[in-house]
């Protein structure tokens, strides 16, 4: 993938969690000129197991050869429900990278407490492995866990698709995408 292609499109894909059974998944096909090319939508369980999943299923929904590279806003969605952007890379045969927002110490021991026993979801999480902190050009860090993409070419692409703040645009439509529909009865 040659990061500097003005065409080069990133599949950004985000959530609106409301507290209810299901949390609504939005996927933003944007090219890097930061023109909107697609959309498609998933569900995921609130506390559940199926994330990963539901990210290969809008991958598949679009259905499409000219996305480059899948973006994700946080590995750990609806109430704990872990992303896996290895697995993500793995199933699709693009670039994974998932991005967050703040430091944190992780949360191991949250998730053995609201999970007691789960040793599937707490292996889930510890495999997800360290975050890379990437200083942005507009002075904000953001931390990434880039999959099947050099660290400086996640850093790179994450640094280009952001226009101000700290939440490239991909990620930040999808999010607002996936508001809108939550909101409008159309998810969850």
């Amino acid at each position: 993938m040659h990061v500097a292609k003005k065409g080069l499109r990133v599949l950004g894909i985000a959530e609106s969690y409301s507290g209810r059974e299901h949390s609504t998944l939005a996927g933003i096909v944007m090219r890097k000129d930061l023109r909107i090319d697609g959309a498609a939508f998933s569900q995921v369980t609130v506390g559940g197991t199926d994330a990963t999943g539901a990210v290969v299923r809008i991958v598949d929904c679009l259905s499409r050869r000219d996305i480059n590279l899948v973006m994700i806003s946080g590995s750990v969605i609806a109430w704990f429900n872990i992303i896996d952007p290895e697995a993500v890379a793995a199933a699709t045969g693009l670039p994974a990278i998932a991005v967050t927002y703040e430091a944190s110490e992780g949360i191991e021991e949250d998730i053995r407490h609201h999970f007691p026993g789960d040793e599937g979801r707490l292996l889930a999480y510890q495999r997800l492995g360290e975050r890379i902190p990437v200083r942005l050009r507009t002075g904000h860090e953001i931390y990434i866990r880039p999959h099947g993409i050099g660290e400086s070419d996640a850093a790179r692409l994450c640094d280009d698709f952001t226009l101000d703040g700290k939440v490239p645009e991909p990620l930040r439509v999808a999010r607002l995408v996936a508001r809108g529909a939550m909101r409008s009865g159309m998810g969850g």
